[in-house]
């Protein structure tokens, strides 16, 4: 009995010392003129993306992935059932979307559908071939995975994705945080080059050339992508916390342990498009790698300038990344996020048709980013003229994400995006790996199985008239109406195809690979619509 009136005289001391506290302080009104209330009001909200994610929103609610999408990759990642039952619960009345449109009859199309998940499904280009660079190749994979920064990523995180990589057969983007040794992991990389030029700059922070050729004859780099910008903060210059910079990501990237990294809102190594042609050209014939840019879009005269100096084949460059304004990052301005640069399809359309109309278009690998890990929207993008897609966010999700939106403050509670050892370390690389390799083969068997249903053996051979947008039920236009392509547009030349189509015809006969999986088969959930990382 007294140790029940103890405990009750302790508990109301400390109501009784939370409400003083309110009733003192002055920095909450709230607390002040309704003291304890206030503080529940506050836990609520703290939690309330939680609620919001597994209580009160739909399948459909949520942004940036909806729970419908991300059930979609997690169940793929894990070589799980995919398939949704009933019927669709997507809007249809009200909604715009985009409607593959289906062929009864195709002979170019098997009878016999293709069935295994790890078909290459590679590129319908050769990467650098129309510049003649020393390694010019063709991608093994149109779906890749995005450029996402050690740094911004745990090391484990970057570990899973490029041993998924080698599994996967794709390539697998540094990101402008340099190459680390969690990169080496057996996946082929493209480097990227970012404002801070990190891993291959001098002392002063400059960029130095003999430091990139070490970079690149260090690991399996198969192309150099210079980063302009990205989608979410187009225009701003990075910013990684000198808590985060430890010895081993000051060693990648050239900069001191501890300090704030913040890397410029420009390149310093050129400053117009004349010079950064004499750039790439100068990377190309160092290296022999294939050199293209990533950029969001915003004004049109520098792509204007950049087509009329590529137009008399002198410099040029071999890809172009356009990344839409709903892609991700680790951390940026709600108003960059939100309201600087196109989105995907606008910013996409505007250059491509651009080139198209100087005759360019085939000169280029055009590679699209922003949300087109899921097969509806990276279908739309491959008939609008893309020949590979990048995966950013999604690729996360597989190994973890479960889109927390805590990337900002290195809490991470997946271990995903964090510099945390302790939250890192329940990350497996290992297992993550065959979760990020069977994510992207599954999104290739479905990119295959819709582009056969329209009547062709891949998705660069979709063109922008295969696809609608829906209006509800008020109407419809192509892409080609939506947004103003010409005959032609969207689809690669006549000599690309023939030489796509006979690659896929290899595949005919063949029966699918054996699946990537794990060597212990791994746990299905007891609810196949539980959602879980």
């Amino acid at each position: 009995m007294k140790k029940r009136t103890k405990a009750v005289l302790a508990s109301t001391a400390t109501v009784a010392g939370l409400a003083g506290q309110d009733l003192i302080q002055r920095d909450h009104a709230l607390r002040r003129n309704f003291p304890l209330a206030a503080r529940l009001r506050y836990a609520l909200e703290s939690i309330g993306p939680e609620l919001r994610q597994y209580i009160v929103a739909s399948n459909d609610d949520e942004r940036p992935f909806s729970r419908d999408q991300r059930r979609w990759v997690y169940a793929s990642a894990k070589n799980e059932n995919n398939y949704f039952g009933l019927c669709t619960d997507n809007d249809t009345e009200n909604s715009a979307y985009p409607i593959i449109k289906h062929r009864t009859f195709a002979d170019v199309v098997p009878a016999s559908p293709i069935h295994g998940r790890t078909i290459e499904l590679p590129s319908a280009k050769v990467l650098g071939e129309p510049r003649g660079r020393r390694h010019a190749f063709r991608p093994r994979s149109l779906v890749n995975v995005s450029a996402m920064s050690f740094g911004s990523l745990s090391p484990q995180a970057i570990q899973a994705i490029n041993k998924g990589a080698a599994l996967g057969g794709f390539l697998h983007n540094t990101g402008e945080g340099g190459l680390s040794d969690h990169h080496r992991q057996g996946g082929d990389l493209i480097l990227q080059i970012g404002t801070g030029y990190f891993g291959c700059r001098d002392a002063q922070g400059n960029f130095d050339l003999d430091r990139l050729l070490e970079v690149t004859e260090s690991g399996p780099v198969t192309a150099i992508e210079i980063k302009l910008s990205q989608g979410a903060k187009p225009g701003l210059g990075g910013h990684l916390p000198g808590a985060k910079v430890n010895a081993e990501i000051a060693c990648v990237r050239g900069v001191e342990q501890g300090k704030d990294v913040i890397s410029p809102s420009r390149h310093t190594a050129f400053h117009n498009v004349d010079a950064m042609l004499d750039f790439v050209e100068r990377l190309a014939d160092a290296t022999g790698l294939p050199v293209g840019i990533k950029s969001a879009i915003g004004e049109m005269e520098f792509w204007e300038e950049l087509a009329h100096l590529m137009s008399d084949g002198q410099r040029g460059v071999d890809f172009i990344t356009i990344d839409g304004g709903e892609g991700g990052t680790g951390a940026a301005p709600m108003v960059f996020a939100d309201h600087v640069s196109f989105p995907f399809r606008i910013g996409f359309t505007r250059i491509y048709s651009l080139f198209a109309r100087a005759g360019l278009a085939d000169r280029v690998t055009w590679i699209a980013s922003g949300k087109l890990g899921l097969p509806g929207n990276a279908i739309v993008a491959f008939a609008l003229g893309a020949d590979l897609v990048n995966v950013a966010r999604e690729a996360m999700l597989a190994i973890g994400c479960i889109q927390a939106m805590k990337c900002h403050t290195d809490r991470c509670p997946t271990g995903v995006a964090t510099q945390n050892a302790w939250l890192a370390h329940g990350l497996d690389p290992e297992q993550k790996s065959h979760r990020v390799a069977n994510y992207v083969m599954t999104l290739r068997r479905d990119l295959v199985k819709v582009s056969e249903a329209a009547g062709v053996r891949h998705p660069a051979l979709l063109g922008p008239h295969d696809v609608e947008i829906v209006d509800g039920d008020r109407g419809h236009r192509t892409l080609a109406e939506v947004y103003r392509y010409e005959d032609g547009w969207g689809v690669p030349g006549p000599d690309i195809c023939e030489d796509i189509n006979a690659i896929m015809s290899r595949y005919d006969d063949e029966p699918g690979e054996e699946e990537v999986t794990q060597n212990e088969p791994l746990p299905v959930a007891d609810d196949p619509e539980q959602e879980s990382e």
